[in-house]
């Protein structure tokens, strides 16, 4: 991982109350040490408080409102788990509308644990082989994806993972697609 660079590279991180903390901020240090800009990103003003396995964990500052937040100001974007986190996000049509348009746009997007019920709100499971948390399979397939039991899996601009247990090869990939995109010009609402 070291040897990819993802400076200037900006990320959103989507995320709201009840995020799995390790699946947030393991990946967010990863690709912070490769240089990227991470920015979470909250239907939430001010603060958003994790998940951490079986009780609330740590409150982490929120660094954009996503009534602010623009799709095309971002070059990839990161979905964190936890059962809370993503089946608060899948209810508001603006946080969906946001993950949509990474996908729309053809920009990277990553998705752990839980984090796919987002994907699969944005309509973006269907024909694409993806890997969540195992109480997730029914939701995927019958949303037309093919789901995997794999540590990580990557479909195109997409990786999915299963589980915190999992996120050294989540993270491993992660960098890889992003340092892909990082090549690629970021195009701006004026283009």
């Amino acid at each position: 991982m070291a040897s990819e660079t993802l400076n200037g590279l900006k990320v959103a991180i989507l995320v709201t109350d009840g995020f799995e903390q390790v699946e947030m901020s393991e990946p967010r240090k990863a690709l912070d040490a490769a240089g990227a800009e991470t920015w979470l990103v909250s239907p939430k003003d001010g603060q958003v408080k994790a998940w951490k396995f079986t009780d609330w964990g740590e409150t982490f500052p929120v660094d954009m409102p996503l009534d602010s937040a623009r799709p095309e100001d971002f070059d990839a974007i990161l979905l964190p788990g936890g059962v809370i986190n993503p089946d608060r996000l899948r209810t508001l049509p603006e946080a969906v509308a946001f993950a949509r348009a990474f996908f729309d746009a053809g920009k990277p997007v990553t998705s752990i644990c839980h984090g796919p019920w987002t994907v699969i709100e944005a309509g973006a499971a269907r024909g694409r082989r993806l890997t969540s948390w195992p109480s997730l399979q029914t939701d995927l397939t019958n949303a037309g994806a093919d789901w995997v039991d794999q540590q990580v899996v990557v479909d195109g601009n997409l990786v999915t993972s299963r589980k915190p247990d999992d996120i050294s090869a989540f993270n491993r990939e992660v960098i890889r697609l992003f340092a892909s995109a990082r090549r690629q010009p970021r195009q701006t609402a004026a283009e």
